[in-house]
């Protein structure tokens, strides 16, 4: 009685003439705005491709995305930017020529001294290419012939929240979508039985993840980012309940679906259709996602050079997993890592995290290319900003600390169109200032899409007024990391 209620107050007389109002005028707008700009498909193009841009802007060379997040900004120094002279300067200030009275966060700003802290690990070349790496990163060097290291990216903000969401929206301020939802909503799905764009969360401490790291913004909601939980239950609720059978549910569901398809044939709002779709997406995963998520039947030998195991939440089995989401053409495949914020306890700190995640992101470089996967896929790894070449706090040679420093810092990014072996960018001998070929966020939001076939300018979503994109006005492609 509730709903027929609420339906005969959505068809009176005053309702109908204010939303038919509202619909006429939204419909005659769109009538004279370009095709693009209000997120229209063309009637023609590509027939895997359920998205907003179809055809894509220019051939693809990827065509999903694994993003491995490193939460709490690993230390560039001590993994991918060696500095002999940070090392023979460790206890002395840092020059005042370096630093040039650049901000620093309250944390260190009242220390008396900014002592220099050298890494205490030894680098060592790796692959054909040479490329310098940490001793903690083995399999990651086992692999440098494979990655583009760039070692020059930088970014606005200066503490973690806004930093993580500036690299994830474009934008410090919460509320605009994600890189994933911008890639689902302008490319789509390839799978109908599985969300476009996935989240793993792995790792203890740290800072805390926000789901609007994944959120959707102000695009349809079915864009944002489904999370799957490492045990249990992958997603909540997807399991029937004691005493409900599939055919139960499905007449459950159906039931659910009359009403609101009744709404939104009276309402015509889109988020009505956005819930529909999710309750039949939901419905399709129930059998679909058990059958993803158990990663027992993976080969002895797979399992092994993972350091996955099965039936445990980790790192680990969250790379294993994230290959077996791309087998199925899952777009964007987002993992994200806690406890990178080691403002002390290195570098036992740096250690521990490189056991946690080394062997595994090595192994799924390794593990897409045998299985053809990884030229269509592209793989980043990296965190929010990277870390000061001064100690926060007392140095000693089993403690010390390192603070937020977004002025410059590494990541690297493998497959899709990425050329392998490469070492982009110069930072100068503290890794604190860029001395040639910087990359900005918005360039490696613009070179991720590029890879996608999408043009980061052409990428467009009307909100309340104005045309938004991931990459604001700004964004230049990395064009020297590319094949």
């Amino acid at each position: 009685m509730l709903f027929e209620d609420q339906l005969h107050r959505t068809i009176a007389r005053r309702a109908f003439l204010k939303n038919a109002g509202l619909s006429l005028g939204s419909l005659a707008l769109s009538s004279l705005l370009n095709e693009r700009i209000v997120g229209a498909a063309p009637e023609a193009g590509h027939p895997g491709l359920s998205g907003v841009v179809n055809p894509l802007h220019f051939a693809p060379h990827a065509k999903r995305v694994i993003y491995l997040f490193m939460s709490g900004a690993p230390s560039q120094i001590d993994l991918y930017d060696p500095k002999p002279k940070l090392r023979e300067m460790t206890g002395q200030l840092l020059p005042d020529s370096v630093r040039k009275g650049q901000r620093i966060t309250g944390m260190t700003s009242g220390q008396k001294y900014l002592l220099c802290v050298g890494s205490p690990f030894d680098f060592t070349r790796n692959g054909q290419c040479g490329m310098e790496l940490s001793e903690v990163l083995p399999h990651i060097g086992s692999v440098a012939d494979e990655i583009a290291l760039v070692r020059t990216l930088h970014t606005d903000p200066i503490n973690h929240d806004p930093a993580v969401t500036y690299l994830f929206c474009g934008h410090q301020q919460p509320g605009r979508p994600t890189l994933g939802a911008w890639t689902s909503y302008g490319l789509g799905s390839e799978n109908s039985n599985l969300p476009a764009f996935i989240v793993m969360l792995s790792g203890r401490g740290g800072q805390s993840l926000q789901s609007r790291y994944w959120g959707n913004g102000f695009l349809p909601s079915n864009h944002q980012g489904v999370q799957f939980r490492g045990q249990g239950d992958p997603v909540l609720f997807i399991s029937n309940p004691p005493g409900v059978n599939q055919a139960t549910r499905r007449r459950m569901l159906d039931q659910v679906q009359a009403f609101n398809q009744m709404q939104l044939n009276q309402l015509n709002d889109p988020e009505i259709a956005t819930r529909i779709d999710a309750y039949e997406m939901a419905f399709r995963m129930q059998t679909s996602v058990p059958e993803l998520m158990d990663i027992s039947n993976e080969s002895k030998e797979t399992l092994e050079m993972y350091g996955a195991e099965p039936g445990k939440g980790s790192f680990a089995n969250n790379c294993l997993l994230a290959r077996r989401l791309a087998e199925r053409g899952v777009r964007f495949i987002n993992l994200l890592h806690r406890d990178w914020d080691h403002h002390g306890g290195l570098p036992a700190g740096i250690r521990s995290q490189a056991r946690q995640t080394d062997k595994a992101s090595a192994a799924l470089i390794k593990d897409l290319k045998e299985r053809g996967l990884l030229d269509e896929t592209l793989v980043v790894w990296g965190g929010e900003f990277g870390r000061t070449a001064y100690s926060q706090g007392n140095i000693s040679k089993d403690n010390f600390g390192r603070d937020h420093h977004p002025r410059c810092y590494s990541v690297w990014l493998a497959g899709g169109g990425i050329k392998g072996g490469v070492t982009h960018g110069v930072t100068d001998d503290f890794s604190y200032n860029i001395l040639s070929d910087g990359v900005h966020v918005h360039d490696l939001h613009a070179t991720i899409l590029n890879r996608l076939g999408v043009d980061h300018e052409r990428l467009t979503y009307r909100f309340q007024g104005r045309d938004f994109r991931l990459t604001d006005i700004a964004g230049k492609v990395v064009e020297k990391i590319l094949v």
